[in-house]
């Protein structure tokens, strides 16, 4: 399709397929799944995260981790200095003692301000590889603020497990991360664990699914780009959901044209996210989307995390990227996009039920000047920096 080759173009990932895809809603369900695979694992275990916190969801894993380390299987973590910044050395120590390696993405030198990319320029990845053959990867980061077991107002968000062919794109995305950030040559890594060969093959998956990367390293823009262009081919819906949305000039244009033509344009975002400026800036292209036709949801009082896309009934895109431009041009995101009716459907079915759960937004929704108006005006005249 059209959307595999810009994909392959801009990214240099082949399309590939799934034999396994299992959507996996809040921290709690996910934690689960993740431990559970952890302790299942034989040879090594790759983990990329934006944020780790040293809580109960982080200590649990850290644990998970140090008990496979010390049976031998080979841990590496990822951990980006700015989103992981509450790790002290302490918690990482029993790790390090178990033989377990970890690195910090572009860490922040003061003496050195020069030697690294700035602090805007960050891995927002959050991936787990299980042996070359198991991955997780979606918007779910490792801590209690994502743990709804533990806190009633945990995020809302959404996470995947995903098996086949798929996953050997996956283990070369965080091979890359590690090389680069850790300065480990390439020759020092065993291709035949990293890859096993009797892993399935791409036509042994009945999922198509493909890798989508994008950072400041490439100038594609590719998780932007597959949305838009997602969007432009689209002949009966377009279902946006995202924490943050501020869209650029195409995506504004793509929506609004949808919705003019006819298609069931849907966007949910919180009532009110952790920021309150970019909420503002959220705002401020309502009235734009409420009159070409798009239908806004806003979802409280619970902050919503889910960053998912839908086009039709066969293309669907979910992942750690929100809608805006930090998203798209500076940090390093990592996004799935699947194409199969039985995973859409049950990803339609989770959004409907959130849709149903939210607020519409009205076109004649009272809006005063100085507590709406000018705040969402001046949001968005600094929304090109969100």
């Amino acid at each position: 399709t059209e959307l595999a080759k810009i994909a392959q173009a801009t990214t240099g990932l082949a399309p590939s397929s799934a034999t396994e895809v299992e959507w996996l809603v809040d921290g709690a369900a996910t934690y689960r799944a993740l431990l559970a695979a952890i302790a299942q694992a034989r040879d090594h275990l790759h983990l990329e995260y934006y944020i780790f916190n040293p809580d109960h969801a982080g200590t649990a894993l850290r644990d998970a981790l140090v008990e496979r380390a010390r049976a031998g299987v080979r841990v590496r973590l990822l951990l980006d200095a700015v989103g992981s910044s509450a790790i002290r050395k302490r918690f990482l120590a029993p790790l390090r003692e178990a033989g377990a390696e970890v690195v910090w993405f572009h860490p922040r030198q003061l003496l050195k301000p020069f030697k690294r990319p700035g602090l805007n320029m960050r891995t927002h990845r959050k991936l787990v590889i299980i042996d070359g053959r198991e991955a997780f990867t979606g918007g779910i980061n490792i801590t209690d603020e994502e743990d709804e077991s533990r806190r009633a107002d945990a995020y809302r968000d959404l996470h995947m497990r995903l098996r086949g062919h798929v996953v050997r794109s996956l283990q070369l995305v965080f091979i890359e991360d590690w090389i680069y950030a850790s300065g480990e040559p390439p020759e020092r890594f065993d291709i035949a664990q990293l890859w096993p060969n009797d892993m399935p093959s791409r036509g042994d998956g009945r999922i198509n699914a493909q890798v989508l990367v994008s950072g400041p390293d490439s100038s594609w823009e590719t998780i932007h780009r597959l949305h838009v262009a997602a969007i432009h081919e689209a002949r009966e819906r377009v279902w946006l959901v995202t924490p943050y949305f501020v869209p650029g000039e195409a995506a504004r244009m793509a929506l609004t044209s949808a919705a003019l033509g006819g298609l069931d344009v849907r966007l949910l975002v919180p009532k009110m996210s952790d920021s309150w400026f970019v909420t503002q800036a959220a705002r401020s292209y309502f009235d734009e989307l409420l009159q070409a036709g798009v239908k806004i949801y806003e979802y409280g009082p619970r902050m919503l995390h889910t960053k998912a896309f839908i086009a039709d009934d066969d293309v669907c895109i979910v992942g750690s990227a929100n809608f805006d431009h930090r998203s798209f041009r500076l940090n390093f995101e990592l996004s799935m996009m699947l194409g199969d009716a039985d995973r859409v459907a049950a990803l339609a079915a989770l959004l409907s039920a959130e849709f149903d759960a939210a607020v519409p937004v009205r076109n004649d929704r009272q809006r005063a000047l100085w507590r709406h108006r000018v705040p969402e005006a001046f949001a968005r005249l600094a929304s090109p920096l969100l």
